[in-house]
């Protein structure tokens, strides 16, 4: 029954995403502490030991008509992030009560990750900078640039890296139970953030940021610049290999009112565009998590490839952003949180059919909330939200799902355009000065080397986006 279940809900999942009139409008909240809540867990257990977050989730797939979902909307392990010793997480029941979410802290001006005289040092090499500056002043286990090393600072490492490979490995068969037990779709796969958006969240903090886009747009700019191509590329080795649901990007800092439409324009879409159209011709659509109020670049966001993104409303207005972008793109969300959090369920309800009808009318709609869903929203809100769509989402007309794009071969040129390319930390060519005459095949030597090189570039560049 499960796997029968999971086909239809994956044909009406993809079916939507491609701009298509499923059999119904699919549910697909992205439900991180609420899922604690439903399964009798504190916040605490589910963000600290990443077994409880997992079968909370599970709970919720088995008792609710979800489409698809995440499975783990609470993604921060904060085991990870001690073991790795990350300064900027308020840890629920270390630092925060039990019952309170994670909480990011970003660093004043004064303190930031990177200072501003380090973007020469970022640009030259984005992954030499992030292993011996930015880690160092992020983890108060890893030793600085220059200083002696201690026990603490290998333990960090090898902790760190061993709790990254636990973790990553324990999400396919969380996706198959899923799948096998509940016939929900997983919803995502892979991560992308904006060049911009890394440089305000990890590296500079917003508050810098504003004075460096001010002051030294050139330095940001180029900084952007250098860090696209391992974003691309980190987005496409978490890909989904079916092609069937969408990379996530969570936007933060490129909408109104962070950063002028000057800046947008000239950096924060110049530099995510050409990813996203990458990712396209690779045949992979990319979710935008549009988080804040996006509608002064909805028409940039129009002139992407038909069928390449689907647009997330939090704050945006759902009408303004169905004339704009409904001809080309499904949307998603515009459940509101407030709503779902003090509302009662008739007003859900009713939320969600003016959704379904209005976005919904021609297919390409995806019902959630407008934002990630925590512990504040009522589950017989969260239960009504999934009703809804049962009971005013039937389309009279249905289509196939149409095929996502042939994919091209190779990557674009600015993938590998890089003095040190994407996917690896301390080149071959470098190596191979230090090695004797190799006497066997050195391409297996090469091909073995690149592969651990991978997933030491994996691990820092996951420890900045994921962590």
């Amino acid at each position: 029954m499960s796997e029968e279940l999971y086909r239809q809900r994956l044909s009406r999942y993809v079916t939507a995403m491609r701009n298509g009139r499923p059999d119904r409008v699919p549910v697909r909240p992205l439900a991180a502490e609420i899922t604690a809540k439903y399964a009798g867990f504190t916040c605490q257990e589910v963000t600290h030991d990443y077994h409880k977050a997992f079968e909370a989730v599970i709970r919720c797939c088995r008792d609710f008509d979800w489409d698809a979902t995440v499975p783990n909307m609470v993604y921060v392990w904060t085991g990870l992030t001690q073991a790795v010793g990350l300064r900027y997480y308020g840890v629920p029941g270390v630092d925060l009560p039990a019952d309170v979410g994670f909480q990011y802290r970003e660093p004043c001006e004064a303190n930031a990750f990177m200072k501003r005289e380090e973007y020469d040092e970022l640009i030259e090499d984005p992954t030499r900078f992030l292993y011996e500056t930015w880690l160092p002043r992020v983890s108060g286990e890893v030793s600085a640039k220059g200083q002696p090393t201690s026990y603490r600072n290998n333990l960090a490492f090898v902790k760190g890296g061993m709790a990254m490979l636990d973790y990553f490995h324990a999400f396919g068969p969380q996706v198959e139970r899923m799948k096998s037990e509940c016939g929900t779709v997983s919803a995502i796969c892979g991560m992308l953030k904006a060049p911009l958006d890394i440089l305000a969240d990890k590296l500079r903090g917003y508050v810098a940021l504003a004075f460096d886009l001010m002051e030294i747009p050139g330095k940001v700019q180029r900084a952007c610049q250098a860090l696209m191509p391992h974003l691309g590329y980190l987005a496409l080795t978490g890909a989904d290999p079916q092609k069937q649901v969408p990379i996530p990007i969570w936007m933060h800092r490129g909408c109104v009112p962070f950063i002028s439409t000057q800046h947008f324009e000239t950096i924060y879409w110049s530099t995510l565009r050409p990813i996203v159209e990458a990712l396209w011709a690779q045949g992979n659509q990319v979710l935008f998590y549009a988080e804040g109020k996006w509608d002064a670049h909805l028409e940039r966001f129009a002139e992407l490839p038909a069928g390449s993104i689907v647009f997330h409303i939090d704050r945006s207005d759902p009408a303004h952003s169905h004339r704009v972008l409904g001809r080309k793109f499904c949307l998603s969300g515009g459940v509101p949180n407030g709503l779902l959090a003090f509302g009662t369920p008739e007003e859900v309800k009713a939320r969600c059919r003016n959704l379904i009808e209005t976005l919904g009318a021609d297919g390409g709609y995806i019902l959630d909330a407008s934002a990630i869903i925590q512990s504040d929203a009522r589950i017989e809100n969260l239960q009504a939200m999934t009703e809804a769509a049962r009971e005013y989402g039937s389309c009279a007309s249905l289509d196939a799902p149409p095929p996502a794009p042939q994919a091209t071969v190779g990557l674009p040129d600015w993938v590998s355009a890089p003095k040190v390319r994407p996917g690896v930390c301390f080149p071959f060519e470098e190596k191979l000065k230090e090695l004797p005459s190799i006497l066997g095949d050195a391409g297996i030597v090469r091909c073995v080397w690149d592969d651990i090189e991978g997933l030491a570039y994996l691990y820092i560049w996951h420890v900045l986006l994921s962590f």
